[in-house]
């Protein structure tokens, strides 16, 4: 088959005083109430085979993203409340995926894929990235089982110098688990067959006795022998050999256990590559549960026993094993990872227990809550500060030289005294420094809580997230309102207003100026979700606290905020002139906006002055929301203005920059929505033709796939048509074609751009167009237009043979023209006469209507191919049908003399000059160019 070819301290003492004058509320108490790194953070890719659809979770949370199957739900869990892009896999599921949703969790956001009926997954890390590998039914088991079910496996005993070994042939590749416990050694096998050691010798070397069972998914082994015959395991291909006695072969990988606080309550997470299932089997001699987990080779083992309140783990040569101590122990594989887990959590003990006490020292004490800053924590006493810090410093030196097993505390104070001053940088880089050294750190709540704290504090809005988002600050009140924070930051509202109302217990600990951040970003959270009465209590509350200038102008400008949606905006215009004097570019900036906006609404400013003014506020602040807000506003200006050049170019100029953000998104569909509304609703029909063109092909990126393109691109054709632009016009088309379109679509946008080729009469080009588009299903009208154009450029082309044989048998009107045209120029002179005169059909009997120039050729060409035909009962038939009219004709000599016959010698040369002269072409233009318009006309109409 051939295709479609495809493709964001006096001017400080004005300002303040300026807010004061310009109408405040007055500041009462209040009881508690309802409370970016660069590149994309949350990266979701997507691949196929033919066997399974892979999706990989990338960037630095997605990568730390946990996955669990629970029934037919797929839940992938990641480490941010800002809801993930998920319409790659939610518009169009993988195969074995019948829906896909999102839901928000405590500091998190879940993924939720639901799996159809017989679908298996794979997931695990690979390449700095978590994945999930989709299995649809049809696509099989997920398992690297190969070859039909094991029925029967052959199992080879021998004995030789005190060591039995035992060959079990499966015959491909087996999951399987080996360890010992007691006096017994366990063989587990992830497959169901019967074994065949119904003949066992009766010298089994250092083994007493060998009993099997077989479950519905496993086969075991338990072999009793003395302690001191220790097992090792191979595996060779379909064969596990197992030996016991003689010289212990270590496993050829040793598999490492460690603390997981990220997905929710504590667990353990163990890194077997290869698991495939979790078992649990009766140990006959204890009466307990085993919990085995099975694995592929080669050999990897556990080989040191370790006992914890829940759990013990057994040393193994293979596999993973161990014993509950209590009921409700969960095991679960994911990819390359084991986690074990309670509903509430393992009790394991705290990473700092193994460390030496440190000397008591005065410093900074740790707070009652992990994520939570307290006041006196900047307190430098009478010293100073430099000699405080430098004393912190010296202390935290001298500690962390002691070495791993050093205590950690004068290295948190130091941290604490960092947060506490506002020197959040040097915070980061102390904790990080700590977690560097002892990697079980990032267990701890209040490192977790100060890194989080600092890392929100200076904007680090993503990595803090990291830092909440983990399961040992999930149920923390002071860590809620941070998310909170983080939340309110980045536009989420209804998710800051939840983790504010989660953590109102917690916001009265924090230093006053911290409570009236909180408050300040509760408060815009409550502005944006229409909640008057709530943003105003929470201003309130935020100018109780006594802060500095600073605190008192962000609470004033949201208090602006507030008066405008109450409808006065004369009040909140005072207030946003007096913060636009502030020296913080951070506040000044969105308070002159507003000032400006407020001001062309109100007509006291021209929009070329608001123009003036916005201009420079997109270069002032960048890099978060007021960003965005700046650039939405001044596009809109330009827009209302009908400067939609200046729009796009302010809008498109900000890109995707800050993706996380809600306002990315909806500075994304204001440019598309003005792009629309330019070339699909009519605002740019004010243009001159070839502006509007320009103005596209510079934007052409915006194009929106689909129906809604090709109308774009096809009224933009139109107008370049009725200028008689046609290259231009074609032009267009085939850029669609090729760069956007595809099937059926890209054959009726191509058969288009054809027309308007042989319009301009260039049928080399207009075959092009019509040949690069073929394909197998198209609408049988559509296939005859096609059919029509390449007959009538082959024909253009002088190759008529051709152009008959592409026709066919085509009767419809389209092609009986063309044929038409063709026996003309063939000088088959009665076939094309007949041909004219079908084509006119019933016309004759309205001879009160001006025949079209159109029909007026053919009739022409009626007469004389009946003349040069010699058929004079066809010409007087022609004659006397259309003589009456001849006197509304618009060449009334040349409709004569057809109608009138070759009378005479002269008569006839006359008419053979005629033919020559007599061209049908620009009737068909005439039609085409008709047909062109009724199209988008009826497109116009059905909208």
């Amino acid at each position: 088959m051939a295709g479609v070819r495809s493709k964001t301290t006096r001017r400080l003492a004005r300002a303040t005083v300026a807010v004061a004058t310009a109408g405040a509320v007055v500041a009462a108490p209040m009881a508690p109430l309802a409370w970016a790194a660069p590149g994309d953070p949350i990266d979701i890719r997507r691949g196929a085979t033919e066997d399974f659809t892979r999706i990989e979770f990338a960037g630095p949370v997605g990568a730390r993203a946990r996955i669990r199957q629970e029934g037919t739900d797929v839940i992938v869990r990641i480490g941010s409340t800002a809801a993930p892009d998920v319409s790659l896999i939610r518009v169009n599921p993988p195969p074995g995926v019948s829906a896909v949703e999102t839901r928000a969790v405590a500091g998190a956001t879940e993924i939720v894929l639901t799996l159809a009926e017989g679908a298996t997954i794979r997931s695990g890390q690979a390449d700095g990235a978590a994945f999930l590998n989709i299995f649809p039914a049809e696509a099989g088991s997920a398992s690297p089982q190969v070859g039909p079910p094991v029925e029967v496996v052959p199992v080879a005993l021998q004995v030789q110098d005190d060591v039995l070994s035992l060959n079990f042939n499966w015959g491909r590749p087996t999951p399987a688990a080996v360890f010992r416990r007691g006096d017994a050694v366990w063989v587990v096998f992830d497959g169901s067959a019967r074994l065949d050691l119904d003949q066992t010798p009766a010298d089994l070397g250092p083994a007493r006795s060998i009993r099997w069972v077989r479950g519905e998914t496993f086969t075991a082994v338990r072999i009793e022998a003395p302690t001191a015959a220790e097992p090792s395991a191979r595996a060779e291909g379909g064969r596990w050999i197992i030996n016991l006695g003689g010289p212990v072969e270590a496993p050829e990988s040793e598999i490492t256990l460690s603390r997981d606080d990220e997905a929710g309550p504590t667990a353990m997470a163990a890194a077997v590559a290869g698991a495939t299932r979790v078992l649990w089997i009766q140990d006959p001699t204890v009466g307990d549960r085993i919990g085995v987990v099975t694995a592929m080779g080669p050999t990897k083992g556990f080989t040191g026993q370790r006992r914890l309140v829940d759990l013990t783990l057994i040393p193994t040569v293979q596999g993973l094993a161990l014993t509950p101590a209590v009921d409700d122990l969960s095991v679960t594989i994911a990819g390359d990872l084991v986690r074990i887990s309670r509903p509430a959590g393992l009790r394991l003990s705290d990473p700092t227990d193994s460390l030496e006490v440190a000397e008591a020292r005065p410093g900074p004490q740790a707070a009652p809550l992990p994520a939570l800053i307290l006041s006196e924590w900047a307190d430098v006493g009478e010293t100073g500060f430099g000699a405080r810090y430098r004393t912190l410093q010296a202390q935290a030196a001298e500690e962390g030289a002691e070495g791993d097993g050093a205590p950690v505390e004068a290295r948190l104070a130091l941290a604490r005294f960092l947060v506490g001053s506002g020197l959040n940088y040097e915070a980061i880089g102390v904790l990080n420094a700590l977690v560097q050294d002892n990697a079980a750190m990032a267990g701890v709540p209040e490192v977790r809580g100060l890194r989080g704290a600092a890392r929100a504090a200076i904007g680090r809005l993503t990595e803090a997230q990291v830092d909440f988002a983990s399961g040992i600050l999930s149920d923390d009140a002071s860590a809620a309102i941070w998310r909170g924070y983080i939340a309110a930051r980045q536009g989420q509202w209804e998710v800051a207003r939840a983790a504010f109302a989660e953590g109102r217990s917690a916001v009265d600990l924090f230093p006053p100026e911290w409570r009236a951040r909180f408050a300040v970003a509760h408060a815009e959270a409550a502005l944006n979700m229409d909640d008057q009465a709530g943003a105003a209590a929470l201003i309130n509350y935020a100018l109780s606290q006594g802060t500095g200038a600073r605190e008192q102008l962000a609470i004033r400008l949201v208090q602006a905020r507030l008066f405008e949606a109450q409808g006065d905006t004369g009040r909140a215009q005072r207030v946003f002139l007096a913060v636009a004097g502030a020296p913080f570019e951070e506040l000044s900036v969105p308070a002159s906006l507003n000032a400006t906006r407020l001001e062309l609404a109100a007509g006291s400013l021209t929009p070329a002055q608001a123009l003036q003014r916005m201009e420079p506020l997109r270069w002032r602040w960048r890099g978060d929301a007021t960003e965005l807000e700046v650039i939405r506003t001044l596009a809109g200006v330009y827009l209302d203005q009908g400067l939609y050049r200046e729009a796009l170019e302010v809008l498109r100029g900000a890109g995707n920059r800050l993706p996380n953000l809600p306002q990315s998104a909806e500075l994304q569909a204001d440019l598309a929505q003005a792009f629309r509304a330019l070339f699909l609703e009519g605002a740019a029909d004010g243009l001159q033709p070839i502006q509007a063109v320009a103005l596209f092909e510079d934007f052409r990126d915006l194009t929106p796939p689909g129906a809604e393109g090709d109308e774009m691109v096809r009224r933009l054709s139109r107008r370049l048509l009725d200028l008689d632009l046609l290259d231009r016009a074609a032009a267009l088309l085939e850029y669609q074609v090729e760069h956007r379109l595809d099937g059926v679509a890209a054959a009726s946008v191509a058969t288009d751009a054809a027309s308007i080729r042989l319009m301009n009469r260039e049928p080399q080009k207009a075959l092009e167009d019509i040949w690069g588009s073929r394909t197998t299903i198209l609408p049988t009208a559509l296939q005859a237009e096609r059919r029509a154009l390449e007959a009538r450029a082959l024909m253009m082309l002088g190759r008529y043979d051709h152009a008959l044989e592409v026709l066919g048998t085509d009767s419809s009107p389209e092609a009986s023209v063309v044929r038409a045209d063709i026996f003309w120029r063939q000088q088959r002179w009665g076939d094309a006469a007949r041909l004219y005169e079908s084509s006119l059909g019933e016309r004759w009997q309205t001879a009160d209507t001006r025949l079209s120039a159109d029909e007026e050729t053919r009739v022409i060409r009626t007469g004389i191919g009946f003349s040069l035909a010699g058929d004079p009962t066809g010409l007087t038939r022609i004659a006397d049908r259309y003589q009456p009219f001849l006197n509304q004709a618009r060449n009334q000599a040349a409709m004569r003399l057809a109608l009138a016959g070759p009378g005479n010698l002269a008569n006839i040369r006359d008419i053979q000059r005629l033919t020559q002269s007599v061209d049908t072409f620009a009737g068909w233009v005439s039609q085409a160019r008709a047909s062109f318009r009724a199209q988008i006309d009826g497109a116009d109409a059905g909208a």
